[in-house]
């Protein structure tokens, strides 16, 4: 009997442990007014994300209080993020940041003007970017996702304005660099779900400094889960991806472009390339809240009670 509660234990200590990096937010979601009991519409956004960053990593939830440079500001002065130095700017907002400790970015956070953010990680067909070294055979350092993060949230006074700022940065100093203290070799590309009061934006990159957004409106939701997901109503590219997928064959030039499509799948026309897994769960979960949302606003007598709203 002990023989077997061993062989079991090693069992399943050889079994990885689940993984979910799961990200959602449901703008102009409906929310329960308690004093009143009313079921108010279109009055605030949820935001939901969850981490799979390795177990042993120690993770803090810091405040970065706003500080303001105008009078003293030089072109020299910079900020240190985790691996590079990046220009300082006039004013950052304040923010509350959950982040593992040796970093410098965070993995989520929220701001002062409501806007809240998260990232994951990524593969696309342009992984292979991020595969450069330096002389010492070591992977190039840039920014890190949670660092473009970090400086989104920092600086960003709505969603659409935290998505130019990520954009600035990935294209002026491109993403990359090990992302675990314990595994110098980890790196990945990054996606950004930023939302605020009244619109949300899905932000998902590809190799160094290759993008591509899509605006969730008011009334909508959306989800992601460790994998590109915009597809061709995307509302704005980077500039060279749509020849670079058509040089290597990823794209044929004349459809319209599709992200994922090209970046994921290779432009092939058969791949199944609709949500599935835990991408397809959170989406399910989504369509039952709204599901749920819409019988409450049609009944003349809801069921309000708050376990719906928690």
């Amino acid at each position: 009997k002990n023989n077997n509660i061993a062989i079991d234990t090693a069992l399943t200590m050889l079994i990885p442990p689940p993984k979910s990096c799961d990200t959602f937010v449901y703008v102009g979601a409906p929310i329960l007014h308690k004093p009143s009991k009313k079921l108010l519409t279109g009055t605030g956004t949820l935001f939901g994300k969850n981490s799979d960053r390795p177990s042993e990593e120690r993770h803090e939830v810091i405040r970065v209080r706003p500080r303001s440079y105008e009078s003293t500001m030089s072109q020299k002065e910079v900020v240190q993020c985790t691996y590079i130095n990046v220009p300082r700017d006039k004013k950052t907002l304040d923010c509350v940041l959950s982040r593992p400790c040796w970093m410098w970015g965070c993995e989520m956070g929220a701001n002062e003007c409501g806007v809240v953010g998260g990232n994951e990680a990524v593969h696309t067909l342009l992984a292979n970017e991020l595969d450069t070294r330096d002389e010492n055979g070591a992977l190039e350092k840039r920014l890190l996702g949670m660092d473009i993060l970090r400086l989104a949230l920092e600086r960003g006074t709505s969603a659409k304005h935290a998505v130019e700022v990520c954009i600035h940065f990935i294209e002026t100093y491109g993403q990359g660099g090990p992302c675990c203290n314990e595994d110098m070799e980890w790196t990945y590309e990054n996606s950004f779900l930023f939302a605020d009061q009244t619109e949300a934006y899905v932000l998902e990159t590809a190799g160094i400094k290759h993008w591509a957004w899509e605006r969730i409106p008011p009334g909508d939701f959306r989800n992601i889960s460790n994998g590109i997901s915009i597809r061709d109503n995307w509302g704005a590219i980077s500039k060279d991806i749509q020849s670079i997928c058509k040089e290597n064959g990823w794209w044929d030039g004349e459809t319209k472009f599709d992200w994922k499509r090209a970046l994921a799948a290779g432009g092939r026309a058969h791949s199944n390339l609709e949500a599935v897994g835990r991408e397809a769960a959170g989406l399910a979960h989504l369509q039952a809240l709204r599901d749920k949302s819409n019988s409450m606003l049609s009944a003349e007598s809801p069921d309000l009670t708050p376990r719906w709203w928690v």
